[in-house]
């Protein structure tokens, strides 16, 4: 079952009825989005995680800096 507010099942680019992902605003405040698209774009292709460490490691890294 999927989390409430993940959006890995919905297309990148489109908002829900109800307005932005506030977890997508979250992310896009930090300035990290790019980083997270590349990471959501390899988890949708790969379905394992274990196949995104690069992608894995760039977002945790933006963030880090973010903090």
């Amino acid at each position: 079952m999927e989390r409430p507010g993940h959006a890995r099942s919905r297309p990148l680019l489109e908002e829900d009825e109800e307005g932005e992902d506030p977890v997508d605003a979250m992310i896009s405040r930090t300035g990290c989005m790019a980083q997270h698209r590349e990471l959501q774009e390899c988890m949708a292709a790969q379905q394992d995680w274990r196949h995104c460490q690069p992608q894995v490691r760039a977002f945790g890294e933006c963030m880090a800096r973010r903090q």
